[in-house]
């Protein structure tokens, strides 16, 4: 493979493209994921292209194959801003036979299920919160018991989208109501699980035949008295006032060797039963008695410079270009040798 030679398109969604800076030449501040994972391939000496996942199929379909490129860095999340048809970008480029980077449609699908993948994960004998699915366009009707609190969330989303101090219940009243609101707010269904106290880590993976465990990221939840929020909610992920308001702060784990192993096992374990590839991240929940219970995992996590997977690698000595190139070569090897 040379650099210089191999033809890289990095397709991204379109909402994600800036006006007037189509190609991400530019340095806006906050700089975005597409800035740093477009700019990081440039230094590195690839022939970059930038694409955006038009809604016209056929004007995507030609804008990708007449450049064939050599490999498609794929960072869309979803496609005519619905986030459920990301699994459909990749089975685009499966059709048109483009080799791509990161999961595959059916990993994709089964990680945007929070209900499905959970399901999948229990049969495999790996810890997940119990959990009530309240399906979209019918009444919200509680025929499950399980114990309070509850976490209350959209089914198909990520980034913590949907989520708020007030997702978190006490009762069948503010389930209901709950349940409710995501349903009017995101017309689809909603899923209510068990609250799991412990500390919230988010664990990544490399890798496919050989899978490489990255150093843990810990969101630290030191609000005064439990009188803040208890859970990641979309201002928590995203709002660094509010943290600082609340106290809370994200950084590296300090984990017991022992539980680190068992971390360790267990996600390898989800990234293989959930058919990742390239790279994932897996978001638990680890007990003051040491159990591990997986929150969601991610097919597709942000690869943004300073967040989980790109901070948790730096941890592990390998530099932010050092980490793009690998998930380069990661996904080339797969095409290379099937």
């Amino acid at each position: 493979m040379k650099r210089g030679k191999f033809k890289i398109t990095v397709l991204v969604d379109t909402a994600a493209i800036p006006e007037g800076d189509a190609d991400f030449t530019a340095t806006p501040q906050p700089a975005i994921t597409e800035y740093h994972v477009i700019g990081a391939l440039r230094e590195l000496g690839y022939d970059v292209a930038v694409q955006g996942a038009v809604s016209d199929l056929g004007e995507l379909v030609r804008a990708i194959t007449s450049r064939s490129p050599d490999l498609v860095f794929n960072l869309t999340e979803e496609y005519g801003g619905d986030r459920r048809l990301d699994k459909n970008v990749a089975n685009l480029l499966e059709m048109i036979d483009v080799p791509y980077t990161g999961s595959g449609s059916t990993g994709l699908m089964l990680c945007r299920d929070k209900s499905l993948c959970k399901q999948l994960l229990s049969l495999h004998k790996i810890r997940v919160p119990g959990f009530i699915l309240f399906p979209y366009g019918r009444p919200v009707r509680v025929t499950r018991k399980l114990p309070y609190p509850l976490v209350v969330k959209p089914a198909f989303e990520d980034g913590s989208e949907g989520i708020s101090n007030a997702s978190l219940v006490f009762n069948e009243a503010e389930l209901k109501e709950r349940a409710g609101f995501v349903h009017e707010a995101f017309e689809q269904a909603a899923i209510a699980e068990e609250y799991i106290a412990g500390r919230e880590l988010y664990v990544s993976v490399l890798g496919n035949k050989r899978l490489t465990v990255l150093p843990a990221r810990e969101c630290f939840f030191e609000t005064d008295r439990g009188q803040g929020p208890l859970l990641m909610t979309y201002r928590v992920k995203w709002n660094p006032q509010y943290r600082q308001k609340w106290n809370i702060s994200f950084g590296l784990s300090d984990i017991q060797p022992s539980a680190a192993r068992n971390i360790a096992r267990t996600c390898k374990k989800v990234y293989r039963v959930l058919q990742l590839r390239d790279y994932g991240r897996m978001d638990l929940r680890l007990t003051s008695d040491g159990k591990v219970v997986i929150l969601e995992a991610n097919a597709n996590p942000d690869l943004a410079y300073g967040e989980e997977v790109a901070e948790s690698a730096e941890k592990a000595g390998i530099s932010y270009e050092r980490l793009i190139e690998r998930i380069v070569h990661m996904a080339w090897r797969r095409y290379r040798g099937r």
